[in-house]
């Protein structure tokens, strides 16, 4: 298992712009009263944009660490993405946090991109980035190519966390990134994922100093635990219908169904592909309920990562969903 570390518990919540910048500000600087240490912004090509998403949530708060949850090195040119983390960096004091994936391949297959070669992409960009925000001239010929690249200014360098999920990419962050965010909500899960982080950690050179285990987790939490629940369904979806089948087997879930899911998101059903969702596939892949039932699964979770970042859909209603998981993360933190 890997290292957890004795200090409290980091917390986050991850916030999605399919509202208006202004209202994701707002909710980030609700996040901030409410205790947390840090905020993600998704990156979808059909929400808002989330850089500047994050540059009205740095001038909303003052405190709150921020990044993008997670941005991928295929829609924009990985040279492109260091600079865009160094701004967020400025324009933060400092506060930024560059959360970078490989990107979903479906997502990324209706842009006419073929995600080639994730590991190597994902490893390359953090290198690359590393080199810019150093003040290093870069010419790179990998899965991308740069030729006298380099940065017009000075950076404040922000750690990189990688959003992982399958065995190579976490083994591959824990050698080599400052975070990991383990793209997961059951405890089985994170603690397998763990596992592969060890398997990692062992090539980790000790420059890197400590790794930092987050578990980015699909959360909704109301004091109406049916309504937490409805909420949970559309996250959920998307989750099932990507799922391996060995995480599918590791829950006990008809595949057959997971793949009725599937299909009606890929033809644009979304309400038959929520309505295909089982109560076993929320316990699977979303902590959901009242704020008591959320407290212990988080504490089960927190028994293997050092923090947890609150990932969508949070609640049927996210800035009441905020303040009851600030009092829920206040809890476990308490000695």
């Amino acid at each position: 298992m890997a290292p957890v570390s004795d200090a409290p518990p980091t917390t986050g919540v991850e916030l999605t712009p399919n509202a208006p910048t202004e209202t994701v500000a707002s909710l980030a600087a609700d996040a901030e009263r409410a205790g947390f240490d840090r905020v993600f912004v998704s990156a979808h090509y059909d929400n808002r944009d989330p850089f500047l998403a994050l540059s009205r949530v740095a001038a909303a708060t003052e405190t709150i660490r921020l990044g993008p949850g997670v941005v991928n090195p295929y829609e924009t040119h990985p040279v492109t993405l260091a600079s865009r983390m160094a701004t967020l960096a400025e324009r933060s004091d400092g506060r930024a946090l560059f959360g970078l994936g490989a990107g979903d391949a479906s997502t990324l297959a209706a842009l006419g991109i073929e995600r080639e070669r994730p590991l190597r992409r994902v490893l390359e960009t953090a290198r690359v980035a590393r080199a810019l925000w150093n003040g290093e001239r870069v010419d790179h010929d990998g899965t991308f190519r740069a030729a006298d690249a380099a940065l017009g200014y000075d950076v404040s360098p922000p750690p990189i966390y990688v959003g992982a999920q399958g065995p190579d990419m976490l083994r591959m962050s824990a050698a080599h990134a400052d975070g990991v965010l383990v793209n997961a909500a059951h405890p089985d899960d994170i603690a397998a994922a763990t596992d592969r982080i060890d398997d990692g950690l062992a090539d980790r050179p000790p420059e890197r100093g400590d790794l930092d285990t987050v578990a980015f987790t699909s959360v909704s939490v109301a004091r109406d635990a049916d309504a937490a629940r409805r909420a949970a369904r559309a996250p959920v979806a998307f989750v099932t219908a990507g799922a391996p089948r060995a995480v599918l087997d590791r829950h006990d879930l008809d595949p057959e169904r997971a793949a009725t899911v599937g299909d009606a998101l890929r033809a644009g059903a979304y309400d038959e592909a929520f309505a295909a969702v089982s109560p076993a596939m929320i316990d699977a892949f979303c902590v959901a309920g009242d704020p008591e039932t959320v407290e212990a699964r988080l504490r089960e979770t927190l028994a293997h990562v050092d923090g947890v970042v609150a990932g969508s859909p949070l609640g049927p209603d996210r800035a009441s969903a905020i303040d009851v998981l600030g009092d829920v993360f206040e809890r476990v933190r308490a000695p």
